[in-house]
């Protein structure tokens, strides 16, 4: 095979150590030649490994994605060596051949040869903004696991302010709840703490709020509201701090806003996932694979056996999941319009990921092209093939019995 980078090396990465393995291949020599050191993980020891590679004159430098132990000898390596990290399903080594030296040695070979492709690993800011969204997803997520623990604690002190109220920490049950929390007791008391918009009657409210909250939930229910408030202040100090830094790139939110379901926060998690140049990504189908929602091709003696989608970044797939149920619910819209045609046929399920394939295709577009969506309309599939909508709909009507006469109107 063809040496396409004669000077090269590969990388074992372990917690506590990294195995590099140098390899040379001068033209026209038959065998190559190898050296291989062994170093500690701390920033000194990649420091020196740093300066040997220079010395050794090396070009490449390829890397098993193993967990987040990567990240320490890539963020050495940056700048100054072109660095692959690879994914581990594309270099697994024979069986049988399996120690440090031989793994280090054996992604030396396949980099010298051009046989490995590196994943997508942005610049610094931009890794940076993926941690503190990726950071405020979590902490949106520990909010949620919050409130359901306040819900079960009701429902375990014969509270049912969940079957009256849409939002029981919203501002009517938070008060309500508060109260509960200071040792109120009088149901009477804690209904008319109400707002006046909620449509539940009194008589509903005392009756949901009479119940039996022992002293034990009552000091759970003060620890689990204290705990909710402190995760809603972190939520806006990370939105704030996620605004500041996408501050640059407010000409790119707008272009992406403008397609349908995407809004805020799925935004935002396109540009920190993405970025906001696409070049990386070949095409609008390099992009929704790598998204994890490109249907799958297995095709065999000529069947196809499955579409089933492919793994793929899960915080962006499920940024996309959730703007295509919104992009459903909007009116006389392209995606919803391909949504209610494909849902009866594939199910709701499989026609959501079809609308979230459609709105990363139309993300590359926007993003490529640096202009706004424009919307192909709710007719557009009646519009495409007129002929076979009306043709469609006569045989429907014959079918049922009736004489159809058929007249355009002006």
């Amino acid at each position: 095979m063809d040496v396409l980078y004669p000077d090269c090396a590969g990388m074992d990465v372990h917690k506590k150590t990294v195995v590099v393995t140098v390899q040379h291949r001068p033209p026209g020599s038959v065998r190559p030649t190898k050296e291989t050191r062994t170093f500690n993980t701390f920033t000194p020891d990649l420091l020196t490994m740093h300066t040997w590679l220079a010395e050794q004159k090396v070009t490449h430098v390829a890397m098993e994605a193993t967990g987040s132990y990567w990240k320490p000898v890539y963020n050495v390596l940056e700048g100054s060596f072109t660095t692959w990290v690879v994914e581990p399903s594309s270099i697994k080594n024979m069986p049988g051949r399996k120690t440090d030296v031989r793994d280090s040695e054996w992604i030396t070979d396949l980099l010298q040869h051009g046989l490995l492709r590196p994943s997508f690993i942005p610049d610094r800011p931009q890794r940076e903004l993926r941690e503190l969204i990726h950071y405020r997803l979590s902490v949106i997520r520990e909010r949620a696991r919050e409130v359901n623990r306040v819900q079960k604690l009701l429902e375990g002190a014969n509270i049912k302010l969940g079957s009256v109220l849409s939002d029981v920490l919203g501002v009517s049950g938070r008060t309500m709840l508060k109260a509960l929390a200071r040792g109120e007791t009088d149901p009477q008391r804690l209904a008319e703490l109400a707002d006046p918009r909620v449509r539940a009657s009194a008589e509903t409210l005392v009756g949901a709020l009479t119940g039996m909250l022992g002293d034990h939930q009552r000091f759970m229910l003060r620890m689990q509201l204290d705990h909710i408030d402190q995760l809603e202040l972190q939520i806006a100090a990370l939105d704030q701090e996620v605004a500041e830094r996408l501050r640059p790139f407010e000409a790119e939110q707008r272009l992406l806003e403008t397609i349908h379901g995407v809004k805020g926060r799925a935004a935002e998690m396109i540009l920190a996932r993405v970025g906001a140049n696409v070049d990386p990504f070949r095409s609008a189908a390099a992009l929704a694979k790598w998204s994890g929602l490109a249907p799958g091709n297995k095709v065999s003696g000529g069947k196809r056996l499955s579409g089933r989608t492919h793994p793929g970044d899960p915080d962006l797939r499920s940024a996309m999941v959730e703007a295509a149920w919104a992009a459903t619910r909007t009116k006389n819209t392209y995606l919803a319009a391909q949504y209610h045609r494909l849902a009866p046929r594939l199910g709701k399920k499989k026609a959501l990921m079809a609308v979230a394939h459609s709105i990363i295709v139309r993300v590359w577009v926007v993003l490529k092209r640096h202009a706004p969506y424009e919307d192909l309309g709710g007719d557009y599939f009646d519009q495409r093939d007129r002929n076979r909508v009306v043709r469609r709909s006569v045989n429907r009507l014959v079918a049922l019995g009736y004489r159809v006469t058929l007249e355009e109107s002006a």
